[in-house]
């Protein structure tokens, strides 16, 4: 690591941002910085910071009306939810329980899980790939469809008019 630990870690300590991430990652960051397996997946990320196909965090974005589970009705979809408790991912969680050799699914034990080797990563990450494409899935059939919330609907912003016009002008 480059620079100063200490400095490193009191300002990952003091951060008003990502605490959830941070506070568990952080007693195993020598571990995590220093482990020989594991990458960062674009879907297990979303599961660590809770950005991603959450209903908390499309409504604090201002995609989503609620921040309700669509998946089982609970009022507060959070990546902790998706994580531990929503009833539809049932079977993908205790599958990766039986292997990471826990069902305490706080985000600071599957972070310890996942350094104990590849075999607990590679559960994790299998977790978080089949769940969030699956929830990613069913989001962009709520944003297409018909009577689709106007806040869910899928906007036309600059870079997807231009992808858009280009893909056009491609003769199929």
């Amino acid at each position: 690591m480059v620079g100063d630990p200490q400095l490193f870690n009191r300002l990952l300590e003091n951060s008003p941002y990502g605490t959830r991430t941070i506070g568990a990652v952080l007693p195993y960051l020598d571990g995590w910085l220093d482990r020989t397996h594991g990458r960062l997946g674009y879907r297990l990320v979303q599961v660590l910071t809770g950005h991603g196909c959450f209903g908390h965090y499309l409504h604090r974005i201002g995609r989503e009306p609620t921040t309700a589970c669509h998946q089982c009705g609970e009022t507060d979809d959070m990546a902790q939810h998706t994580l531990e408790v929503c009833k539809r991912w049932a079977v993908e969680r205790r599958a990766m329980e039986i292997v990471i050799g826990t069902n305490d699914l706080s985000l600071h034990n599957v972070v310890a899980a996942m350094l104990s080797g590849e075999r607990c990563w590679d559960a994790v990450v299998s977790f978080c790939d089949t769940v969030i494409l699956k929830k990613e899935t069913e989001e962009m059939e709520r944003e297409e469809a018909p009577n689709a919330h106007p806040i869910r609907r899928r906007r036309m912003g600059r870079r997807r008019r231009r992808f858009a016009a280009v893909h056009r002008s491609i003769p199929q």
